[in-house]
């Protein structure tokens, strides 16, 4: 009789967890406020800003430092990063980056909302959201590296630090994007 009542508060508590509705939401102003302090506490603690693309990259070069070793001690771009007897890991920006990718899952766990879909238009299937959200992700990639650096270290630590060049990136990335999302609304219609 026990196993059976076990049983059957297990599966309630699943169904309840399974029925669990998303809380809304943060306000976008609130969420600022709060992206804004976490920016100057980058700052003053660690005398950097935030940013995305070095952690990755990072990680990159670990894999490419234990598989071609030879090849990062040729090129002056990765021997700063791991030639030698450098680790790649070493880096304020790689705890960013997987605290990054460690907070987002915790909040939407906290949150309700963590579950495996991929969010697509009605007349889009989901083999070719993927192959269009991996082409995005290749460009994205590509464009940090080539800009040596990515949107969030622009925009957020450039932009707060009054960089022209960074004011001038961020209008060109909102305007690129709305062109680009005009071009490719069909996919979401």
């Amino acid at each position: 009789m026990t196993t059976y009542s076990t049983t059957r508060a297990a599966q309630v508590q699943k169904q309840a967890r399974a029925a669990r509705v998303a809380r809304p939401y943060m306000h976008p102003y609130a969420a600022g406020i709060l992206l804004g302090i976490v920016l100057f506490l980058a700052f003053f603690l660690t005398g950097n800003g935030l940013g995305a693309s070095g952690g990755m990259n990072r990680i990159v070069v670990l894999f490419e430092d234990a598989l071609f070793p030879a090849h990062i001690d040729r090129t002056p771009y990765l021997i700063s990063m791991a030639g030698g007897n450098r680790n790649p890991l070493e880096s304020w920006v790689v705890f960013v980056s997987l605290g990054t990718i460690l907070g987002g899952f915790v909040s939407g766990w906290l949150n309700g909302r963590v579950k495996l879909e991929t969010v697509r238009g009605p007349n889009t299937s989901v083999r070719t959201r993927w192959i269009m959200a991996f082409i995005g992700g290749v460009f994205m990639g590509y464009g940090a590296r080539l800009a040596r650096g990515c949107t969030s270290g622009q925009a957020l630590s450039g932009g707060a630090t009054l960089s022209v060049g960074s004011w001038v990136f961020m209008f060109a990335v909102f305007g690129g994007a709305y062109l680009l999302a005009y071009s490719v609304r069909k996919l979401w219609n």
